[in-house]
């Protein structure tokens, strides 16, 4: 592939879908740039160093995650919203995992975009309110969910279900699980209202 024509973007890409059909951990700025045919000082001229470019992997799968969740669940409210939800979080992981991978990635506070913290941040509390859930019960309801949903997907990606019973009926029943838990949340002993500029929990 010829030099003319790269930008942060089409690196960005490149290394992306390296990321889903290698592995995160083998996606080097040598890697990305025989892809290109070009030489490694080639790719300097669009991204900083390799932790740069995982720190852009990790942005473009954010606002991708983001994008399918927020047409999933339109229009929904309460256990439709959450499956909607459930069900986007998990086909994206498993179609994508390498993006997936760094999109778990801790970023400099100084590389998120607030737009973007503020859609997710929308996107999720305001599913859960379609619960009646308020603070502090909504930070520990979206903490759950961030669990629940991560180590699922992670442990089906690496094939950490051994037991004969259908992957695909465990995760309804465990998102129907955590429907009846929401409807029936206990109530809070304690806690704070998070400031909306923090990290996600």
């Amino acid at each position: 592939m010829a030099r003319a024509g790269l930008s942060a973007q089409r690196v960005t890409l490149a290394a992306a879908d390296l990321a889903d059909s290698a592995g995160l951990d083998h996606v080097t700025i040598s890697a990305v740039a025989r892809g290109f045919g070009v030489k490694d000082a080639s790719l300097y001229s669009h991204v900083r160093s390799l932790q740069d470019l995982r720190h852009r992997i990790a942005l473009l799968a954010g606002g991708e995650l983001v994008e399918r969740i927020g047409a999933a669940v339109a229009g929904r409210s309460g256990r439709d919203a959450l499956i909607a939800f459930a069900d986007a979080y998990r086909a994206y992981a498993l179609a994508h995992p390498g993006r997936y991978a760094a999109s778990q990635l801790p970023l400099p506070p100084e590389l998120v975009d607030p737009a973007a913290f503020r859609r997710t941040y929308e996107l999720t509390y305001g599913m859960l309110r379609g619960y009646g859930l308020s603070e502090p019960d909504l930070t520990d309801a979206v903490r759950l969910l961030r669990s629940t949903f991560h180590g699922f997907v992670s442990l089906q990606a690496t094939g950490g279900f051994g037991h004969p019973r259908d992957v695909e009926q465990s995760w309804r029943r465990s998102v129907e699980a955590l429907h009846v838990l929401l409807a029936h949340w206990p109530a809070a002993t304690g806690g704070g209202t998070p400031r909306e500029d923090t990290p996600a929990p």
